[in-house]
Formats: structure tokens, sequence, C-alpha cells
């Protein structure tokens, strides 16, 4: 890994910690990693996967969405954790945008011209979207993309097409998530950029 990309994870992890809103737990393993990754097939960014292996959060604030508390932990639980909770938030992007191409009438730009039927329409976004880049959940559905030798990206808040920028790196998403020292989006400097394609074209 990168030194840039291991310090901002580095600090990243002690900003988080300072907040005192979590519990942690030793950090993950390369043996740990070398599983998550080949189980799930993908790779951590740099600056993600020093983050995670400083210190894994265990628990946090709950999100609420619509007057609704989730129960559910919003870390994803890389050691120990279900598996089928991981898979479910690992694909959860791409899901998020095949809903809206079924019922929202979503359709990017390069996959061509939208077939008038709806299956077809559905199956083309699903090849189509087998091949953006991973997104890789950091809190909830805040994500990286990943990408062993990456770093630097902005945290970006995927709800379906619903993307908005959260923080522009991962030491200052922490800030917007949970406070502490950072910028205010108010700030003139705060300028977020996209670097992540597909992913980009929705804002």
């Amino acid at each position: 890994m990168t030194g840039e990309g291991v310090r901002l994870g580095v600090e990243a992890a002690r900003a988080l910690a300072r907040t005192g809103c979590c519990e942690f737990g030793p950090g993950l393993t390369d043996a740990e990693f070398a599983r998550i990754e080949h189980e799930h097939s993908f790779e951590f960014a740099d600056d993600h996967r020093a983050f995670l292996a400083t210190a894994l959060p265990l628990n946090g604030p709950h999100l609420e969405e619509e007057g609704v508390i989730r129960t559910r932990d919003p870390w994803p639980q890389w050691r120990g954790g279900d598996p089928d909770d991981l898979r479910l938030r690992l694909s959860r992007p791409v899901d998020g945008v095949l809903f809206d191409v079924q019922h929202n009438v979503v359709w990017h730009h390069s996959w061509g011209k939208r077939p008038a039927d709806p299956d077809l329409a559905l199956e083309i976004a699903r090849v189509q979207l087998a091949r953006v880049p991973r997104m890789i959940p950091v809190y909830a559905h805040r994500c990286l993309p990943g990408g062993r030798g990456t770093f630097g990206h902005p945290v970006l808040s995927i709800w379906q097409t619903d993307i908005i920028y959260y923080g522009m790196d991962l030491a200052e998403y922490v800030h917007q998530e949970f406070g502490g020292p950072g910028l205010d989006r108010t700030d003139e400097r705060w300028q977020p950029r996209g670097t992540v394609p597909f992913w980009l074209d929705f804002f």
C-alpha cells in the first residue's frame, strides 16, 4: 500500500476514535483482509484498508430515515459478520440502480437507447452494471470505491440513484458524519470532485 493511503486511513480512524461515537475491536489482520477480499471478490482501497487495520468499528449511532431507526449495525461487520448481510451491503449500490431502472425509468446514457421492453431494459442494465467500479460500504450506505493502490476518493452516499458527496476523502468524511474538526459544507474549500466512472454521472 502507498504511504499516503495508509496515512489517510490512520488519520480517519484516529479522528473517529476522538468523536467517542463507537466501540472498536482490534484492526483487521492481513489474513482477514485476504479472506474477505477473496470471499467477496473485491479489494479495499488503501485508505479504507488502513482505516480498518488500525481499529475495527463495532457499533455506532443508528441512522434514522423517514422516522424509522435502523436496528441493524450500520458498520459492516467484516470480522465474524453474517456473510449474507455483507453480500447484501456490497450489492446494494448496484441493486439500487436496478430498482430505479425498473421502477423509476432511470437509464444511463452510455447504455444506448432504452428498449421499450422493460424486462430487456433491466437485463441490459444488469449486464452494464457488472462492469462499473465496485463500491464498498464504509458505514450504512456511505461508500468508497474498491481498488488496491488507490486512495483519497470522496465518500459517496448512495441510495438508489440519489447519490451525493459525503466527504472529500475518508478522513474528512468522519467529520461530516460524526463531527469533530473539519470543513463545513458551506466553506468554499469544501469542493469534493467525482473520481469514479459511472457513479459520478448521477450528481
